[in-house]
Formats: structure tokens, C-alpha cells, sequence
């Protein structure tokens, strides 16, 4: 969503999820995310002077962000660059509900409304491949070579099945999903997370193939699942997944458990969601009265905070720990 009267401008997007596949899509097999009805919102008005940013983990010069956030910058350079615009005389405000390095997409879903943002306010259009283009640059720099099934699932707004040579479809289904999602507490790290699932493919390709191609499996029957409005089945695969995902060494503790007290508090399935290593999990439930209870049962196990949403809905209810 953009919205722009010249002298000030905002750009909009959702956070994502990805329901199951993850790190196997980095080897071009496919994967399923959902939007995440959690937003960032950037703000972009007129100022004199040099570019500034200001947010709730960097305020100041945009030529003197920390270098975690310089793909972000060469994402906004690149940007006023194809508006033909000097780099200077803006200001960019960006509002977050999404907390970062949990595995929620906040670095792309930031790139996605900068971007709306910054063309809305030189009232230029934005295609989608400039758009997806333009947020590569700062996914690439923050995590490597990833996917892309983040930048893709943050604009657009329907789950997608995402394959990283075919790009995306989007999935329909008869019936809506209920969704927990749960914050861990501890930062997860998309990059070291894909590093090392890649050392380990190198160390063992005759382990680690074998269970990359049953993630695959997993995915092709959960979006029949999806499109059949298969729920049962569908948790079960989610549980499936996350067995994979141990395998491959990017959970720990503290995900295990809050899967386990999913499960245990009756959810359909549960598992990690993301590049793992910290961040969070996710739960199928069967409707938002059982999400509530899922959700309230994963706080008194210790997640920091929870959100449960259905998937017809634009808006997530919030539980703090």
C-alpha cells in the first residue's frame, strides 16, 4: 500500500511466514509462505539537508547506519537513483511491529515499504520486478544469497508456493488456516543458519540430500492439504517438517519446546518457522478459540510473546508473556 501527497508519502507492507520448506528452497525446491499480519510502515517527507532514517534501532544518517543495515541503504540509494533523484533531502520514519531476527521477514518486509514509500513520494511507478529488484539488494547483503520467498511472500498478499527458479503461485483454500505464531525470545540468524546447513551438505551430501528431498515431499502434500482444506493433515506435516529441520541442525532448545508445548496444548502440528536458530515457531490450530489456547499455553511455557490470526483476517491478536 502507498499513499502520497508530495510533500509526504507512505509505503506499507506485511511481515511472512513460511509454512514449510525452509533452507530446502535454497536448493531450489519449493516452499509455502503466508503473509504475517504484522506491518511496517514507512513514512517518507521532505527535509533539507542529508538523508536521515529514523527507527526504533537506528536513528541518525543514512550514510552512517551500522553495517548490518547497509543492504538496506543501497536499497534506498538504488531507489532514488531509478527516480532520478539526488541523495539527499528526504527523511524516512519507519513504524515496526515486527520484532527482528525472528524469522518474520522484518529486513525484507522494511526494503518493501521504503521502496513503496520512496516512489509514492517522487510519485513514480513501481512495477513488481523493480520492486523485487530493488529489495534483493538489501536480502542479498543481509543474508547472503537467499531464496527470495521473503521478498515475494511481503508483497503480495496471499500465501504463495514459491520455487526460487520458477517464482510464485498463489494457494487458495476452501477454508481459512488458524495460525499461532510464538517469539522464542532468543535471535535467530538467517545467514549463519544457511551457512551452516550448507557445510553441512558439502560435509555429507549422502545425509543431508536425503532429508532436503523429504522437505520437498512435505511440501508438495501440504499444498495439496491447503487447497483440499486438509487441516489435520496439514499440521501433521508441519510437525513432519520441524523433525527435518532438528535433523538439519537449525533448532535448539528452546524451539523444541515451545513445538512440544504446541502439541501438547492440542495444536494440529507445530514447528519452527524461518532461518531457525532462535526465532520463531508456528501452530495449525483448528479455529482462533483453540488458537487462544494454544497461544496462552506457549506464554506460560515462556515465549516472549505470541500472535494468533486466521488467515481471512487482516489483523493478529497479540498475547505478551
Amino acid at each position: 500500500m502507498e499513499v502520497s501527497d508530495r510533500k509526504r508519502a507512505v509505503g506499507e507492507a506485511h511481515g511472512k511466514l513460511i509454512l514449510v520448506g525452509e533452507h530446502a528452497v535454497v536448493y531450489n525446491k519449493p516452499a509455502i509462505a503466508m503473509p504475517f499480519p504484522l506491518r511496517i510502515r514507512a513514512i517518507v517527507t521532505e527535509q533539507i539537508g542529508e538523508i536521515r532514517v529514523s527507527s526504533n534501532v537506528y536513528t541518525g544518517n543514512l550514510k552512517d547506519m551500522p553495517d548490518k543495515f547497509m543492504g538496506l541503504a543501497q536499497t534506498i540509494y538504488r531507489s532514488l537513483e531509478i527516480c532520478h533523484q539526488p541523495k539527499e533531502g528526504i527523511h524516512i520514519e519507519v513504524e515496526s511491529e515486527i520484532p527482528m531476527g525472528r524469522g518474520l521477514g522484518s529486513s525484507a518486509t522494511a526494503a518493501t515499504a521504503i521502496v513503496r514509500g520512496i516512489f509514492a513520494f517522487y510519485q513514480r511507478p513501481l512495477s513488481e520486478e523493480q520492486l523485487y529488484s530493488l529489495v534483493e539488494i538489501g536480502e542479498n547483503y543481509a543474508h547472503g544469497k537467499p531464496s527470495g520467498i521473503d521478498m515475494m511472500a511481503a508483497a503480495n498478499e496471499k500465501p504463495i508456493f514459491y520455487q526460487k527458479t520458477k517464482g510464485a503461485s498463489f494457494l487458495a483454500s476452501p477454508k481459512p488456516l488458524y495460525i499461532v505464531a510464538a517469539d522464542s525470545g532468543e535471535v535467530g540468524d538467517t545467514k549463519t543458519a544457511v551457512e551452516h546447513v550448507k557445510e553441512l551438505r558439502q560435509q555429507r551430501p549422502d545425509v543431508i540430500d536425503p532429508i532436503i528431498d523429504e522437505i520437498e515431499d512435505i511440501v508438495w502434500k501440504a499444498k495439496e492439504a491447503i487447497i483440499s482444506g486438509d487441516s489435520l493433515l496439514l499440521g501433521s506435516l508441519l510437525t513432519r517438517n520441524h523433525e527435518n529441520l532438528k535433523k538439519l541442525e537449525v533448532s535448539n532448545s528452546m524451539l523444541d519446546h515451545l513445538v512440544e508445548a504446541a502439541i501438547r496444548a492440542g495444536a494440529l502440528g507445530a514447528k519452527l518457522t524461518g532461518g531457525g536458530m532462535g526465532g520463531c515457531i508456528i501452530a495449525l490450530t483448528k479455529d482462533m478459540t483453540h488458537a487462544e489456547k494454544v497461544g496462552k499455553a506457549l506464554v506460560k511455557e515462556g515465549a516472549r510473546k505470541v500472535w494468533y490470526f486466521s488467515t481471512d483476517s487482516k489483523e493478529a491478536i497479540t498475547v505478551e508473556g
